[in-house]
């Protein structure tokens, strides 16, 4: 078993510090056992991050560096994460419950999204505008100065190099609130920091109740942008403590996203995408594949494949699937599980039926069973709301029309697919759903480098892609007045 430390401090101005909220126990979900003590920051520790952020950023020492220097800084950070690779893996699946095997890929990821912005840094660049002879008019970007980043319990390595990295490259100093479930391995990112030789108080990193220190970082005077991923309610909440403040954010509020899989689709590729779509991470992603939407002509082969799918998914603690393979590890937390095996009880009670699946493991942790439901409608709950866990509904269509109405029928829109081997079919899908990301033929295609972010109740704002850089610059204007 790997060892991990007892206690894990905040890190505020470039020092290792105690929490005014005293501490909060981290639970390893595939044993239900404590895993370690985190410090928790109240407001007064949220001030003093959010405070040295400011000085750093108005003393220059990251905006007004050459960007070519910022993006190496920032590409090392993914160096030294690659380099702590072993260190960072077990721990990240001990507090969250992914396989191993699952969480060295979120820390290769996270070093992605480093050595992408990282190249970018340098690419941010105004333009002139003709205003005629007796002018001289350009564009400038600058940063927008303090930018506070509310972390996800799903991804934590993840989603925080996500908003990390170009927020450094375009010269923002940072202030991250981890996630209460997940919030030991954000401390290499402070590491990272030192490593690469950016200023104390540039980043600063600590774990806080959303209701206190969550609460108090979104609505602090001298935060300049914002950065959030979770719940529409709590994104709600931080809009409109934002709003007050005239601060602009970025919301990534989740979906109940739809694969509509059509009577031409290859179903053996499809029970392949399955896996990923909704079983990776225990279906613990905001982009999952909860929905699919399946003509009805293969509607009875398609369940075939997944519920074999499902089945042959080796369950258990994430610590011991150190190989890529057919396994599944726990869910965050056993709150998170019960909430969703009460949305698969009310469906069945509603009319679903659970092709496989749809149980509470009984053995220790945080643990549900691979689900398929069947028989779902639109207007069931669960057809609408986020389960956030490994249970994908299953509902059918006649035609195009239907199958484009269902899919756009619930209030989120953040990733959608079509399966298919007609490319008009697949194009003329791509245009009419309403989502900000269409995956065809493969859930989950694209990359780091491509953009990222809801319609709807799913959020505003893009992360990934050159995209995102936008979010953490301001336009200046300059006009001046020739003589002569």
């Amino acid at each position: 078993m790997h060892e991990v430390k007892p206690y894990w401090q905040n890190y505020i101005d470039g020092q290792w510090v105690n929490g005014g909220a005293g501490r909060i126990d981290v639970i390893d979900p595939g044993t239900g056992q404590k895993l370690a003590e985190q410090a928790l920051a109240d407001a007064d520790d949220v001030n003093r991050a959010v405070m040295a952020a400011r000085r750093v950023h108005l003393s220059g020492a990251l905006s007004d560096l050459r960007p070519v220097e910022r993006g190496r800084m920032v590409q090392r950070m993914g160096h030294f994460l690659l380099e702590k690779i072993d260190e960072i893996a077990p721990v990240l699946t001990r507090e969250q419950g992914k396989p191993l095997w699952e969480a060295r890929m979120e820390v290769e990821a996270a070093a992605r999204y480093f050595e992408y912005y990282g190249n970018q840094a340098e690419t941010v660049e105004g333009r002139s505008i003709p205003l005629g002879s007796n002018y001289f008019d350009f564009t400038t970007y600058e940063p927008y100065g303090v930018s506070a980043q509310i972390i996800p319990w799903n991804y934590p390595m993840e989603m925080t190099a996500r908003s990390l990295s170009a927020a450094l490259a375009t010269g923002n100093t940072v202030v991250i609130k981890t996630p209460e479930l997940t919030p030991l391995t954000n401390a290499w990112f402070a590491q990272a920091a030192e490593v690469v030789g950016l200023p104390s108080g540039a980043v600063n990193i600590l774990c806080g109740l959303g209701h206190e220190a969550g609460a108090a970082l979104s609505a602090h005077p001298h935060v300049n942008q914002i950065v959030f991923t979770g719940s529409v309610p709590t994104g709600v909440a931080i809009a409109t403590a934002a709003a007050r403040n005239i601060v602009p954010c970025v919301l990534e509020l989740g979906g109940k996203s739809a694969a509509i899989v059509h009577d031409d689709a290859d179903l053996e590729a499809f029970a392949n995408d399955v896996r990923w779509g909704i079983y990776f991470n225990a279906g613990q992603v905001c982009s999952a594949m909860s929905r699919v939407i399946v003509h009805e002509s293969r509607h009875d082969e398609l369940v075939e494949r997944i519920v074999d799918t499902a089945k042959n998914l080796n369950v258990g603690p994430g610590i011991d699937f150190g190989e890529f393979g057919a396994n599944m590890g726990a869910m965050v937390s056993e709150a998170q599980r019960d909430r969703a095996a009460g949305m698969v009880s009310e469906a069945i009670s509603v009319g679903a039926t659970a092709a496989t699946g749809g149980r509470k493991m009984n053995i220790p942790g945080a643990f549900l069973e691979p689900t398929l439901l069947t028989g779902v409608t639109p207007g069931m709950t669960i057809a609408n709301e986020e389960a956030f866990a490994p249970v994908l509904s299953v509902l059918k269509f006649k035609d195009d029309a239907e199958a484009i109405q269902i899919a756009n029928g619930t209030p989120y829109g953040l990733v959608g697919g079509v399966f298919t081997s007609d490319i008009d079919r697949a194009t003329k899908a791509a245009r009419e759903i309403r989502a900000g990301q269409v995956f065809v033929n493969e859930w989950y295609a694209g990359g780091v480098e491509t953009p990222f972010g809801g319609y709807g109740k799913s959020g505003y704002g893009r992360e990934k892609g050159r995209e995102a850089l936008w979010n953490y610059v301001q336009t200046k204007n300059v006009a001046i007045r020739l003589r002569g």
